[in-house]
């Protein structure tokens, strides 16, 4: 009886164990797969707005690229009498066009463009144009007139440069 009592010890034993691996293989097996799908979800989501991203980025370098196709027209050096007697300018003037396609309508402005610089930078004394601030007013003062020239609603013209700027 006693071997009779241990054999049924021993089955009762290992039917709770048997249970609990299976028990526990399915909830191994269940938790991988949503892991599973949920990753392949993630991934997913997260190309897709890797490329919305690469098209914005290539949007924004392909504005930068615009923006940096710009294009310089120059103007002859001028030597311009200052309001100064004696005192004497020569500068080089160039000026970037915001678009390309407006180059020809520029050059046929070339002599009014020189005529209102040449007004506007012999009304000014050495002093005024000799410090740092005094050009960078001046650049802003022609700038301003040259767009204004150009009687067009958006300034054609972004910046200008003096390439040269020798007084005496």
């Amino acid at each position: 009886m006693a071997d009779e009592k241990d054999e049924v010890q021993e089955e009762a034993t290992e039917a709770p164990q048997k249970k609990g691996n299976k028990m526990l293989i399915i909830i191994i097996v269940v938790v991988s797969v949503v892991l599973g799908a949920g990753g392949i979800i993630g991934y997913t989501l997260m190309a897709d707005k890797g490329t919305e991203g690469e098209e914005e980025a290539e949007a924004h370098q392909k504005e930068e690229k615009s923006k940096q196709e710009t294009v310089i027209f120059a103007l002859d050096p001028f030597v311009l009498n200052l309001a100064d007697h004696g005192r004497y300018l020569k500068v080089s003037i160039q000026f970037e066009i915001s678009d390309e396609s407006m180059h020809d309508f520029v050059k046929g402005k070339t002599p009014q463009l020189r005529d209102t610089i040449i007004t506007l930078v012999s009304s000014k004394s050495l002093n005024s144009i000799s410090s740092p601030e005094g050009k960078f007013q001046l650049k802003d003062e022609v700038l301003f007139r040259a767009n204004q020239i150009l009687g067009m609603e958006k300034d054609i013209f972004k910046n200008l440069f003096f390439t040269e700027f020798v007084m005496q």
